[in-house]
């Protein structure tokens, strides 16, 4: 095999990524596939890579696990986790014992850049910092307000700070680089506005309007409590080409057990809902989210928590049309969002908040300047300097490249990143149900009559409803076992039954106890009479949607 030129310590442009991608394919044929999911508008391949084990089933027999990277296009870092999801599971199989066990018994469906059309905008200079797909350019929407461009010429879409009596900011006492904002009460001192580097669209001189963009943010684009409201969700549910095939290739594959989208940044492992609190929702589907986001916090750090209650900060103003959201809500698929990497943290800044673009503190904007200095400068700051802007008069433009900095780590963290958050991805994969013939009894009851009873458990940690909200739904699917015999027949029972759904280990957190929580069944048997010749071979075959398809045969005794 050829050596794979697949390093993690840079981001890939999309013929880059589609090369290494293809190499990992080509290196693993007999375990990975690589097709196209759609074209994305300005016509580019979005790749889904397919793990499995042909040898030990087809892939839609198995429980299925779902990754995906890049929805939004500045958020580079995610197309590295998925492009890393590929490389461990496929150069770690035969070698990792936890590896090799998954893909033998499951399937991964992995997409690592979603939006390509966006991530090669936002790849190159000037680095535009926005979400959207190919449908519209930065700014297009734009009537009037300001306009994101790179004006002077410098190859970075950085910070204006305009002079202005009535502005929030101020230049720090101790460090002219930083801004800091302006106490209550203040007043006397040189104060400033600030706005991304840009033009300002039928300026009346007073006012630089802020516009809602629509710029394609397909996170807004599933169907699920969508509004026209939400800035980028599209015309409709679904407009966007690559968000319809994101949720065609979901309904297609109805094994996916779970899944994790990949966001940056905040360094935080984000659970539903988007839009309700946790009262309103299910009970014992809030404790398995938190069971197995405690898993996810021991590997990375990084804490779990609930979109709406902790990572919204304007609850009047929830987000509507998420992919988790109609993933979790309408199908009962136990759905993760990942926002990777935390600027703060690394710079040992203790968290404001879940949700903060700009921090206001100044020994904490002291602490992210000088670690943004020291390892992240090349393309993560711009001094500040003099311009003559054509609206807006004598300014300076400089400070924080957003995106290389709060937005994506620099290459020397990623790998290290990417292995963490795989390593959960894993462990989440591996709390799939499984479900298995555990066990076939022949009673022979007389001359070539016997009776069957066959018992069938779930060894997985969830159930095979997955959640709480799936049964509530009615899209849990029950597990069935069924019989087949050589040369005979059925006398007694369909030979198809219906076991309902079976319970996962997750339910069973304390000791059994009459007056405790009431467990539900792991294990339930079928029984059939059949009639069949001596030495015919009696198959019985358990189905579950969640939990796979697992076939065992008894021969009959001559």
């Amino acid at each position: 095999m050829t050596a794979l030129d697949v390093k993690f310590d840079r981001y890939y442009t999309y013929a880059e990524m589609t090369d290494r991608l293809r190499q990992l394919v080509d290196a693993y044929p007999e375990l990975a596939t690589m097709t196209s999911m759609t074209k994305s508008f300005e016509g580019r391949d979005v790749w889904v890579i397919e793990i499995n084990n042909p040898k030990t089933g087809a892939a839609l027999d198995k429980p299925g696990y779902y990754i995906d990277g890049q929805i939004h296009a500045e958020e580079h870092a995610t197309s590295a986790v998925a492009l890393y999801a590929v490389f461990h599971l496929l150069t770690q199989y035969g070698k990792d014992e936890e590896v090799t066990r998954l893909v033998d018994s499951q399937a991964f469906y992995i997409i690592p850049r979603i939006n390509p059309d966006g991530a090669e905008l936002s790849l190159v200079a000037p680095y535009y910092n926005w979400c959207g797909n190919g449908r519209f350019q930065p700014g297009f929407d734009r009537i009037e307000g300001l306009i994101p461009e790179d004006i002077d010429n410098d190859g970075f879409i950085v910070w204006m700070r305009v002079p202005d009596s009535k502005g929030e900011w101020k230049k720090s006492a101790t460090n002219p680089d930083i801004m800091v904002q302006r106490k209550p009460g203040e007043d006397g001192g040189q104060y400033y506005r600030m706005y991304p580097e840009g033009t300002v669209r039928n300026y009346d001189g007073v006012d630089v309007k802020v516009e809602k963009p629509f710029d394609g943010n397909m996170n807004r684009n599933f169907p699920t409590n969508w509004s026209p409201q939400e800035y980028g969700a599209g015309e409709h549910p679904m407009s966007e080409p690559e968000a319809a095939a994101m949720a065609r290739f979901i309904l297609d594959h109805p094994n996916i057990c779970g899944m994790c989208a990949y966001h940056t940044h905040g360094g935080i492992i984000l659970r539903p809902s988007m839009t309700k609190p946790d009262s309103a929702m299910s009970a014992p589907d809030i404790n398995l989210y938190k069971e197995i986001g405690k898993v996810g916090t021991e590997i990375t750090g990084y804490p779990t928590v609930s979109i709406y209650e902790e990572f919204t900060p304007d609850k009047s103003k929830v987000r509507r049309g998420g992919l988790m959201d109609w993933t979790y809500e309408e199908m009962g698929i136990i759905s993760f969002g990942t926002e990777l990497w935390d600027l703060e943290r690394t710079a040992g800044v203790p968290k404001e908040g879940f949700y903060n673009l700009y921090p206001r503190n100044e020994e904490v904007q002291q602490l992210v300047y000088d670690y943004v200095k020291l390892h992240m400068a090349e393309k993560g700051w711009r001094d500040w300097k003099p311009y003559d802007h054509p609206q807006l008069g004598k300014i300076e433009i400089g400070g924080m490249v957003n995106i290389w900095t709060y937005r994506n780590p620099p290459g020397f963290l990623l790998e290290d990143m990417c292995h963490k958050n795989v390593l959960f991805n894993l462990k989440h994969a591996a709390a799939a149900p499984l479900v298995r013939v555990d066990d076939v009894k022949l009673t022979p009851i007389s001359d070539g009559v016997y009776k069957v009873r066959a018992e069938v458990g779930n060894h997985g940690y969830l159930p095979t409803n997955l959640s709480n909200v799936a049964v509530v739904n009615k899209v849990a699917k029950p597990v069935l076992v069924s019989i087949a015999i050589a040369g005979g027949e059925v006398l007694m029972n369909p030979v198809t039954a219906e076991l309902g759904n079976l319970a996962g280990r997750n339910e069973r957190l304390y000791p059994w106890s009459p007056w405790g929580q009431q467990w539900s069944a792991t294990t339930r048997a079928a029984e059939w009479l059949v009639k069949a010749p001596s030495g015919a071979a009696i198959t019985v075959t358990s189905k579950s949607e969640k939990g796979g398809t697992h076939t065992v045969s008894v021969p009959l005794p001559h």
